[in-house]
Parts: C-alpha cells; structure tokens; sequence
C-alpha cells in the first residue's frame, strides 16, 4: 500500500527532471524556480521511497534464501537487520508524507498578553517572554521587541515580538493558548501560592498575497505617544492606531518616533491577526466535523500549566508532565516539550490521512 502511494512521487519527480533539461523550460527563469523548487521538496521524499524500496526488495531476497543450506543462517542474521530498518523508513515516509502546513517555514509575531493574576501575570508574561527568547538563540533565531507595554513592576502587560529564522513557525505554532502559572509572588508575605494566566499567540507574518487589505476598510488615527505614567515621549502625533473594520481588530503602535513606521508596523501586524482569525475560523469549521483538532491556537485554550513549588510543567494536551520547570525556563529548553507535541500531531496528521 505505501509502494502505491510513493509512486505517484518518484514519477513527478522524474518528469521535472524531464522537463528542466528542455529549452523551453532552461529559457522562461519563472517556470525553472518553480520547478526547481518543487523538485527539491520531492526529494527528501524520493530519496526514501528508494531506500524503502531497496530494503524490502532485499527482504523478500533473504527470505528465498531461508531454506538454503549454505546461505539459509547468513540470510537470517540479515533479515534481523532489514526487517527493523524498513519499519524505521516506513514511519519516517509517514510524517514526509503529511501535507505540509504552507506556514510552517514561515517568521512568526509572537503575543504575549498579560491575563488573570495582575501585577504577577505581568511578571510571568516577562519570564514566558525571555524562555522563548532563550530557545529562539538556541536556534540561531533573531528577536525583535516590536511594541511591549511595560508593569510597574517590570513585567509585561502586552508584549509583541518577531522571530525571525528557519521553521520558526513549524518549531512554534503549538504554544498558542494559555498558559497558567502557580506560584508565590514576590509581593506575597504569608508565602500563599498564587494562580496567574498570561495568553501566547503566534501568528505567522504573511505577505500581500496571503492577506488583502482595503484602504476603506481602516480607520487610523494619530496621537501623541506617551510613556509610563503618561509622560510624553515626544511633541508630535507619532503614535498610530488602525482598526480593521470589518473584523473590528485594532492594533496600536508608538514604539518608534516616525508615525510613518509606526504605520507600516501596525499594518504588518494587523495582516498577521487578519490571517491568524482565518486559519482560526477555517481550523474550528474543521472541528466541528472531526474531533481532532491540530494546532488550534485557540488563545482560550488552558494548554500548559507551570507549578514552581514542585518545578512540574505540564502540557494538558498530551498529559506530558516533566519536574524540571525551572531547568527549562532558565535554559530555554524548550524542546523538551515541543518535541513530543510535534510527534503527537504527526501521528494524529498521519492517522487522519489514513497512513
């Protein structure tokens, strides 16, 4: 059953390389990069298929040879070897086989909202903030503070970054939702054990093309930036609000002195929550017709929860808990968690698509 589905692959894969070699092709550079670009993600596919190919073929050989006086011991030890191998390619095929989210290679905003909790949510926004910003160094990722609302006490009401890098969406999608923090503040005198929430979403940055905006559609408006305690940052209306009317999605920006860049970051970011509500509603029409529900996103969604009085973090999604919250969050080894997240929505991916 696999053979039959990898075979529709290899015969693509050849015939791009049919057509690369024709003059009609070598002469039009637009048909060329697209063709280009569609073989060399055919080609960690193809590479597979062969190895799959090449081992099961070696099976039913060694399995001929079974009854061979001579030949019948060696053909044994090596089905040992060959049998394990091509479960291996089988469940690696699987997951090159699942329709690859357009997103995934894609740079991300990262949200982070302070929720429930007060001054202590702010705190957490803050520490959540520099595990990711840890994580994404780790990657070679770059991290930008776009706009950030600062707490009294040196939290963060509202924080939105970008990251920047390879597969930063793929390595990040699934820590949209809420994320609950139980601990005992610092402002806590009789050392009680506090439940706070801050909110995550990651949005995609997407281009033009994914996101059509009509001019009518906005209303912007120009203001005086101001700074913590209502100081004014500087004397010109600088600041700009954009609301999106048909969704009603408003996206403040003061972070820089020009209104210009101002402007063109709101509008790069409203994009990103215009499509981010897409992918939304088009992911809960699905839900309702299935049970599974990958990658949500739903920012209403309790989906981790961190308890620093027994260093637990808990994934609820999963039911992955792991007694080395403060390890993770001081390192950014976050991959401890994504992995497995990665590997249950592989697997649910691969029994949708009847793999």
């Amino acid at each position: 059953m696999l053979k039959e589905k990898l075979q529709p692959f290899i015969k693509r894969y050849e015939e791009i390389n049919t057509l690369l070699s024709s003059p009609d092709i070598t002469n039009d550079i637009k048909k060329m990069t697209e063709l280009s670009k569609e073989q060399s993600e055919l080609e960690p596919i193809v590479e597979k298929a062969k190895e799959y190919f090449k081992v099961t073929e070696s099976i039913e050989e060694n399995k001929t040879l079974l009854e061979d006086e001579e030949l019948g011991e060696l053909a044994k030890e090596e089905l040992k070897e060959l049998e394990p191998l091509k479960e291996k390619l089988e469940e690696e095929i699987k997951i090159l086989l699942i329709p690859k989210d357009p997103n995934d290679d894609k740079d991300i905003y990262l949200e982070i909202r302070a929720g429930t909790g007060g001054e202590e949510a702010a705190l957490f926004a803050a520490d959540i903030f520099k595990a990711y910003a840890r994580y994404a160094d780790s990657k070679g990722w770059k991290v930008e503070i776009v706009s950030s609302s600062e707490s009294d006490t040196g939290g963060y009401k509202e924080l939105i970054a970008k990251i920047k890098g390879q597969g930063v969406y793929s390595r990040l999608k699934y820590e949209a939702g809420t994320h609950r923090v139980q601990r005992v503040p610092a402002t806590e005198s009789q050392g009680r054990i506090h439940t706070s929430a801050v909110t995550v979403a990651i949005m995609p940055e997407v281009d033009d093309v994914d996101v059509e905006i009509n001019p009518n559609d906005l209303k912007i408006d120009v203001y005086r930036s101001s700074g913590c305690g209502g100081q004014s940052v500087n004397t010109t209306d600088s600041a700009v609000r954009i609301t999106h009317i048909p969704t009603g999605i408003v996206v403040a920006m003061q972070d820089e002195k020009s209104q210009h860049k101002n402007k063109e970051k709101a509008l790069k970011i409203l994009k990103a929550r215009i499509y981010e509500q897409k992918m939304r509603e088009q992911q809960e029409a699905l839900s309702s017709e299935r049970k599974a529900q990958v990658g949500s996103g739903d920012r209403s969604e309790r989906i981790r929860t961190y308890n620093y009085p027994q260093n637990r973090i808990t994934d609820h999604r999963i039911g992955l808990t792991l007694y080395k919250l403060e390890e993770i969050m001081q390192n950014g080894d976050l991959d401890q968690i994504i992995e497995p997240l990665i590997a249950h929505y592989q697997a649910l991916k691969i029994e949708e698509a009847g793999l």
